[in-house]
Parts: C-alpha cells; sequence; structure tokens
C-alpha cells in the first residue's frame, strides 16, 4: 500500500500533524516508526484505528515524549510484518512559518520536510536563542545585516530594546561597538567598514559579530539555520568590498554563523 503525505507540519506546540491519502483502505492499526538516519536508534507511534473503508486520514503525533535527538528522522508506516517509507509531495517549507515557529524559547526545534527522493522526514536541532540574518549588504563603505531574533522569548510587537552590533577579533584581540536597532524581533545594524579596518589595521583575520540585547542574558551569534538552505559557506558567495585596497567580505562557517573576513 502506498501512504502519501499532502500536508505535514509541526505546530507551534511540537506536534507533528500530517494529512495522508492511500491506494488502498487504512483499515485496522498502524504504526508510525522514526528512525535516526546516522545512528538507527527508532521511535515507535501507534495510529489508528482506521475505519475498513478510509483512504485518508489526520493525524498528531506529539514529538516532545519522544525524546528524539538531534539530527534526521525518517518516517515509515508499519502494518503487520510490512514496513514503507512515508512519501510526501508537501516540500514542508513556510520561511514565515519558520520565523513563528522560533519566536517561542526552546531547546530543541522540529521541522518537517520532503526528502531530494520524495519522503517524509523530520530534522531535530537543538535552539538557542540567536540572530538569524535575513540580508547583508555592503554598499557605501558600510556593513549592513537585517533579520529576526530567534528562541528569545521576545514578543513580535512594536515595542523596542536597546541593543548594540560587537565585531570581535583573536590574534591579536580586537573588538568594535556600534548601536543596533530592535523593534520587537527585528534588527538592523550598520557600521563603517573604515572602523573595522582601523580597529586593527596591521593585522588581516576575520571577525565574530553578536548582537548584544539588553533584555537578553547573552550576546547573539549571528547566522542562517531557519531557512532549507544548509553549507552557506560552499553555496553562498559574497563580493568583496575594498577599503585602501584591502578586500573585506562576509562568509559564512561550516555551521551558518557570519563573519567578516578582511584581507586574504
Amino acid at each position: 500500500m502506498r501512504v502519501i503525505v499532502t500536508d505535514a507540519e509541526v505546530t507551534l506546540a511540537d506536534v507533528l500533524s500530517l494529512r495522508v491519502a492511500a491506494d488502498a483502505p487504512l483499515a485496522g492499526h498502524a504504526d508510525l516508526v522514526l528512525r535516526h538516519r546516522a545512528t538507527g536508534t527508532e521511535r515507535r507511534v501507534p495510529l489508528g484505528p482506521f475505519g475498513a473503508e478510509a483512504r485518508d486520514a489526520t493525524l498528531a503525533v506529539s514529538l516532545a515524549p519522544l525524546s528524539l535527538d538531534p539530527g534526521r528522522w525518517d518516517a515509515y508506516l508499519e502494518r503487520g510484518e510490512t514496513r514503507s517509507r512515508i512519501h510526501s509531495v508537501d516540500p514542508g517549507f513556510s520561511l514565515d512559518r519558520l520565523e513563528t515557529y522560533a519566536l517561542g524559547r526552546r531547546t530543541l526545534a522540529y521541522r518537517s520536510y520532503r526528502t531530494r527522493t520524495g519522503f517524509l522526514a523530520l530534522r531535530v536541532d537543538r535552539a538557542a536563542p540567536a540572530a538569524e540574518v535575513r540580508a547583508v549588504w555592503f554598499r557605501e563603505g558600510r556593513f549592513e545585516v537585517t533579520g529576526v531574533l530567534a528562541f528569545t522569548g521576545l514578543d513580535d510587537d512594536e515595542s523596542r530594546h536597546e541593543a548594540r552590533l560587537a565585531l570581535r577579533r583573536s590574534r591579536p584581540d580586537a573588538a568594535l561597538t556600534v548601536g543596533a536597532t530592535v523593534q520587537g524581533v527585528r534588527f538592523h545594524a550598520a557600521l563603517s567598514l573604515c572602523d573595522v579596518l582601523a580597529a586593527a589595521p596591521e593585522h588581516p583575520g576575520t571577525w565574530e559579530p553578536s548582537l548584544e540585547v539588553d533584555d537578553l542574558a547573552e550576546p547573539l551569534r549571528l547566522g542562517s539555520w531557519l531557512d532549507d538552505v544548509d553549507g552557506k559557506r560552499r553555496r553562498l558567495h559574497y563580493p568583496a568590498a575594498r577599503i585602501d585596497g584591502v578586500p573585506i567580505r562576509p562568509r559564512y562557517t561550516l555551521d551558518d554563523e557570519l563573519r567578516i573576513e578582511v584581507g586574504g
């Protein structure tokens, strides 16, 4: 029996909501099996009973009680001795939905998605407060960045929060701080590239930006994690700006954190 997911979503309450259709009746009981792709660990959730003539159903599975480890989990439907992967036609991606999901304070973030081969899977990531980058510019001699605050618990409203964009580097140690605008969970910051170069003029290297918000206990790392583009260091290449002949460009790390590279 072929089962296809036509709609998949992880709700704000961390419930996996699925709408499924089958090419034969779903009569009786079945299990949803989630299998960790790296370790082979499995979690089993009983489903049903389904009606004798039912060919479609809406399923809801609470994820928190399953104690899922971070990583990717493939989804299977098991009926008796038969197990098959669950097909999906839902890409499972909506940036607006993911940003809404990231408004709450969480330790784990769950996301359903369709694999490249067309099957349902679940991605589990550790979640910590962060500044999610939406756009980066080098223009008119400035570095500008905008985005949203993720997993901080702050409200998406019109309230303003005192904030600063800080750049730090080591070998040798140097730091640079400028004011930033945070309204609700939206942020914007800009600083002069001349100031970046002047902070360590004899030493090219990499600067690590962070966003300091007075209402939050720890500085927020800047990066891009909410969308479905992994490996941004390989995929996104920004042109360099030149200040006094020195190239300066934004780049991502292997963990999709934003950096400012000077020289090289």
